[in-house]
């Protein structure tokens, strides 16, 4: 059976919306995927700071932007579509939506972009509000790809997406998935300081020298001492993180290079938890690096360097899979949704049970 899907995905770093088009193929409970178009499309600085400012909103406010940025979604999509010349090809959307609360401790997570609105905008069937299932029945809601990476990247044994929050999935006999820290967002935060968007390949960083003192301060944080299951509000990175930083008082290189260092040394605290058992050491491991960050090659020079003494090779695959592997992974969701199968594992997020997540809104005329 194959399904003809786009996928949509805007990550806590607010570099763009990411859109995918893909073909997903389900033969005898095995899939494979074809990613057949895909895209980035910028948010112009009035969205960066709408949805950056989401939180604060009263809640009428709130519910009015979440409307106005489903229809914006709707008319991306549509204007994807039109570019692409995919008219009748598509036979499903599936949104993410932007992550504006996240309190799983509370059975509490939001995400802006109303599925309805994308619905009425493009006359598609849409599934949006994947996390919420899955935190109401107590889990963490997060992180949500596991299901995708276990069923199209299966010859991995770790996974680790570096965005916004940097994430990692340990595909074992049980399925284990946490949060590990703040990435691109404290990252970029710390580059823009300089009037740059980011720290390109991490060239600033690599010249920085390394603040011994803050990055104690950092690795001592509450957090990283919590056991998984577990996720990060994008509150951590920027009201707890980055003024830490700040306070510190360093060069904008030598913060990037502090910074990334802690990534680093958080991935290698996160890999050697879960390698904790005897009869999972001295074995080789494969570990697919993916999101923005994996074009940070300093980034990913220090990381690979911290998990050599698990005999961890850390790989970073083409392009296209580096940048759109979270909304191809939104588009499998939705398919799984549709199909009425699980979307969420209960081990990575520490729910009741697995649970199929998303609301289904039927865009198209009976």
């Amino acid at each position: 059976m194959e399904y003809r899907v786009i996928g949509l995905m805007s990550g806590s770093s607010l570099d763009g919306l990411d859109i995918v088009f893909a073909a997903l193929q389900e033969n005898g409970g095995k899939w494979s995927y074809e990613i057949l178009q895909a895209a980035c499309y910028d948010y112009s600085q009035e969205w960066i700071e709408r949805l950056r400012n989401a939180p604060s909103l009263t809640a009428l406010d709130y519910q009015l932007l979440h409307t106005e940025y489903g229809h914006y979604l709707g008319r991306q999509v549509n204007n994807f579509i039109e570019e692409n010349d995919l008219y009748y090809q598509v036979s499903l959307i599936a949104s993410h939506g932007h992550t504006a609360f996240h309190l799983p401790a509370k059975k509490m997570t939001a995400q802006l972009g109303d599925g309805a609105a994308i619905a009425a905008e493009t006359g598609l069937p849409v599934v949006s509000d994947l996390r919420s299932l899955d935190v109401a029945f107590g889990g963490q809601g997060a992180p949500i790809v596991p299901m995708g990476e276990k069923l199209l990247l299966g010859e991995y044994d770790f996974f680790l997406n570096l965005g916004g929050i940097a994430n990692i999935s340990f595909n074992h006999d049980k399925y284990i998935a946490f949060d590990i820290c703040p990435a691109n967002r404290v990252l970029n935060l710390l580059a823009q300081e300089t009037g740059k968007l980011y720290d390109e390949g991490g060239q600033m960083a690599a010249a920085g020298d390394l603040h011994q003192p803050l990055l104690e301060q950092l690795n001592q944080l509450e957090y990283y001492r919590e056991a998984y299951p577990k996720s990060l509000a994008n509150e951590f990175g920027t009201d707890v993180v980055y003024p830490l930083i700040s306070q510190a008082v360093l060069p904008a290189a030598s913060a990037l290079r502090t910074y990334t260092e802690h990534i680093a040394a958080q991935t290698r605290l996160a890999v050697s938890n879960l390698l904790k058992d005897e009869t999972l050491q001295d074995k080789k491991y494969k570990l697919l690096v993916t999101g923005g960050g994996a074009f940070n090659r300093f980034l990913v020079e220090r990381i690979a360097e911290q998990l050599k003494p698990f005999n961890v090779e850390t790989i970073v695959p083409d392009a296209q899979l580096v940048s759109y592997k979270e909304a191809l992974i939104m588009a499998l969701l939705g398919v799984l949704r549709w199909r009425q199968a699980y979307t969420v594992f209960s081990s990575v997020t520490g729910a009741l049970r697995d649970s199929i997540g998303g609301a289904l809104w039927i865009g198209q005329e009976a």
